[in-house]
């Protein structure tokens, strides 16, 4: 087995803050294996990104099928950083929020990453070091209404990075987590829809609510939290392992 320095995973790749976190890789010199379930869009991100992006389609809910993807990133060498981005969110009231939405959203948003930590961690260590960041939300540190199930998800999730983040710590891999606020993606627009439909008032005012919930009161941009993987992917970070990396924050509580 070959071992690449320059190589990232990216999981949830073909659009919003993955998309933008697999290009901001391949920028700095990495090879990305970047994965998610339409082909089709992630020929399109190949496109733009030219031959240093191994697309790869992947379901991560199918866990035979994820450990197979592992299997083949590991065959053409362990790479140096994870970033678990897939995620998914519900907005229902309790008593609308059902069992099956609720196990989806763990699988996506706990399970998965669970388990690409698991398969690909130990050769990170054996290979020398790496670095897993998680892609969580301030919903990670804090409840909001109508959300129980995702607040459950990225509060598990931020559980495992911190515990990971202990267990590794002398094998030389670093484990952290990126708490965004609202940013600009799909999860955004499907909100301001649905605000708009409930409330009556136009996506421009949903928008402005939404803004206002950041404490810099605007929209945190995809690019932007892309940044903040590559800073936690540098030498400047070594030590830095166990963080829950608040962006847009309005509670530091993390």
């Amino acid at each position: 087995m070959t071992t690449s320095r320059k190589t990232a995973v990216v999981t949830g790749a073909s659009r919003g803050i993955g998309r933008a976190v697999a290009l901001a890789f391949i920028r700095e010199g990495y090879t990305v294996w970047a994965l998610a379930r339409s082909q089709e869009a992630l020929e399109s991100l190949r496109a733009e990104a030219g031959e240093a992006l191994r697309p790869l389609p992947l379901d991560v809910t199918d866990e035979a099928a994820l450990l197979a993807a592992c299997r083949t990133i590991l065959q053409a060498g362990t790479p140096s950083v994870l970033v678990n981005n897939a995620g998914i969110s519900i907005s229902a009231p309790l008593t609308k929020t059902r069992t099956e939405d609720l196990t989806r959203v763990m699988a996506i948003n706990v399970t998965a990453p669970y388990l690409f930590c698991r398969e690909l961690m130990p050769a990170m260590a054996a290979a020398g070091g790496g670095r897993v960041i998680n892609i969580g939300s301030m919903a990670a540190v804090r409840g909001a209404a109508y959300t129980s199930a995702y607040c459950a998800s990225k509060h598990a999730l931020l559980g495992i990075t911190r515990s990971l983040a202990v267990e590794y710590a002398r094998k030389g891999v670093t484990v952290n987590q990126v708490n965004p606020g609202w940013v600009e993606t799909d999860m955004l627009a499907q909100a301001l829809g649905a605000i708009s439909k409930t409330t009556g008032r136009s996506e421009q005012q949903a928008r402005e609510t939404l803004s206002a919930m950041n404490a810099t009161g605007r929209v945190i941009q995809p690019e932007e939290v892309a940044a903040a993987c590559l800073y936690l992917a540098s030498d400047a970070t070594v030590s830095l392992t166990g963080a829950a990396l608040p962006m847009g924050a309005t509670d530091f509580s993390g």
